[in-house]
C-alpha cells in the first residue's frame, strides 16, 4: 500500500513532497520512485528535482504553474509509483584507514560512547549502508543508518578545512568527504577512493540507492592505494 505523500509549499517556486517524517528505507524507496517517474515523463515547467531521505523538493517555474496545479498533476503520479521498478541496488566497498592522522576524533568518539576506538572500528564497519541521496556539495552521499551505540553530535565548533575523502558521523549518518571544504562531522577516518571526479563519466563515485560497505585497512595501504 502505498504512503500517503503531503504536499507543503517551499517556496514562491518550489513545492515538496513528503513521505512521512522518519527515515525509512521504504519512504526513501517512495521518493526515488517519484524521482525515477518525474525522469522519465517530465512535467513541463519542472526545473529541478532534490530528492533527501523522506521527502522531494521540486522546483518549476512559477509563470507556467502554480503550487496546486503542480500538486494535481504529482497526485497522478502517485497512483503509479508501485509500478515503478527500481533497479537493483549496486554494493559497494569502500577501504578505509581509521584514526590517527585520518581520524582526530576516532579517540574521543570512542570514549563519548564507553568503547574502545578498536570497538567503534568494528562497530562502523559491521554495517551495510543506504545511500539516502547526495547533497551539499558534489559527490557528498547521506548514508545511513549508523549503529545506534555510534550516533554523535556534530562538532560544536566545524572545522575551516576537512581533507578530501574523510569518513565522518553526524547523527545517525555517515559519509565521505569528496573535496577539501569546511565541515563539522566528527571525522574517524579516511579513505583512499576518489568520491568525486570532474573527468570520470559517473562523478559521483556513489548514486543514490547504492549499498555500501566500509572495510579497515593500513596506513601503509592506504599510501599504495592512493598512490596506485
Amino acid at each position: 500500500m502505498t504512503e500517503v505523500a503531503r504536499f507543503q509549499p517551499a517556496s514562491d517556486r518550489s513545492l515538496l513532497v513528503r513521505f512521512g517524517h522518519e527515515i525509512t528505507i521504504y519512504s526513501n524507496q517512495q521518493v526515488r520512485r517519484l524521482l525515477r517517474l518525474l525522469e522519465s515523463e517530465p512535467i513541463a515547467g519542472v526545473r529541478n528535482l532534490n530528492p533527501a531521505y523522506c521527502s522531494l523538493l521540486i522546483n518549476f517555474d512559477a509563470l507556467r504553474l502554480t503550487h496546486s496545479e503542480l500538486e494535481a498533476i504529482l497526485r497522478g503520479y502517485l497512483f503509479r509509483l508501485e509500478d515503478v521498478r527500481l533497479p537493483d541496488p549496486r554494493q559497494l566497498e569502500i577501504p578505509v584507514c581509521y584514526g590517527g592522522e585520518f581520524g582526530p576524533d576516532l579517540n574521543e568518539v570512542a570514549a563519548l560512547h564507553g568503547m574502545t576506538p578498536a570497538q567503534a572500528i568494528e562497530l562502523h564497519a559491521s554495517v551495510t549502508y543506504v545511500v539516502y541521496f547526495l547533497g551539499f556539495v558534489p559527490g557528498f552521499a547521506y548514508l545511513g543508518e549508523l549503529p545506534e551505540a555510534l550516533a554523535t553530535p556534530r562538532l560544536a565548533r566545524p572545522r575551516r578545512s576537512v581533507p578530501p575523502g574523510s569518513v565522518g558521523i553526524a547523527g545517525k549518518q555517515t559519509g565521505v568527504y569528496p573535496i577539501a571544504i569546511p565541515g563539522g562531522w566528527r571525522l574517524i577516518g579516511r579513505t583512499p577512493s576518489e568520491m568525486f571526479r570532474k573527468d570520470r563519466d559517473n562523478m559521483s563515485f556513489l548514486s543514490i540507492g547504492d549499498r555500501v560497505r566500509f572495510t579497515s585497512i593500513s596506513s601503509a595501504r592506504f599510501t599504495a592505494l592512493e598512490n596506485a
